[in-house]
């Protein structure tokens, strides 16, 4: 799979002149978020990504926010169905996250998104976050999907 297709598909794609009220808040967010996100791999079935924990995206305690963590794992998520060959990224019925452990400013963080499960109609995703230095594991999410394509 193509790195540069999958990060497009999670590029906004709305001017910024088109962005406006509050329908457009979650593509100003997301866009917030994902900036800075750099995808290393990109294959079937996987997507590994990275990023720094920056202030931006931190508490005032100096830790990841789990507002942040959430939309990377559903933006991240719905990359993974791309680099899967579904023709669409579908649309959230579940996401589960688990947060074990903090992520502290200046800590780089890898992402590691695998499709579990791609059918007819519904799709799964596990999306793990770990410290890039020690391998330790930040949060983990399990992302389902209708996936409402043809078949």
């Amino acid at each position: 799979m193509d790195p540069e297709a999958v990060r497009r598909s999670l590029e906004p794609t709305a001017l910024s002149k088109e962005i406006a009220g509050p329908a457009s808040a979650s593509l100003r967010y997301d866009a917030f978020v994902l900036t800075g996100v750099r995808i290393d791999a990109a294959e079937h079935g996987r997507l590994l990504c990275s990023f720094v924990v920056t202030p931006r995206i931190a508490s005032p305690a100096g830790y990841l926010l789990s507002g942040v963590t959430a939309t990377l794992a559903d933006q991240l998520g719905s990359g993974v169905f791309f680099c899967s060959g579904v023709g669409t990224s579908g649309v959230s019925v579940e996401l589960n996250l688990s947060y074990v452990d903090v992520a502290s400013i200046g800590e780089e963080i890898e992402v590691e998104g695998k499709l579990l499960r791609a059918g007819k109609s519904v799709g799964v995703v596990s999306v793990d976050f770990r410290t890039k230095k020690t391998g330790k594991l930040i949060a983990q999410a399990r992302h389902t999907k209708y996936l409402a394509h043809c078949n």
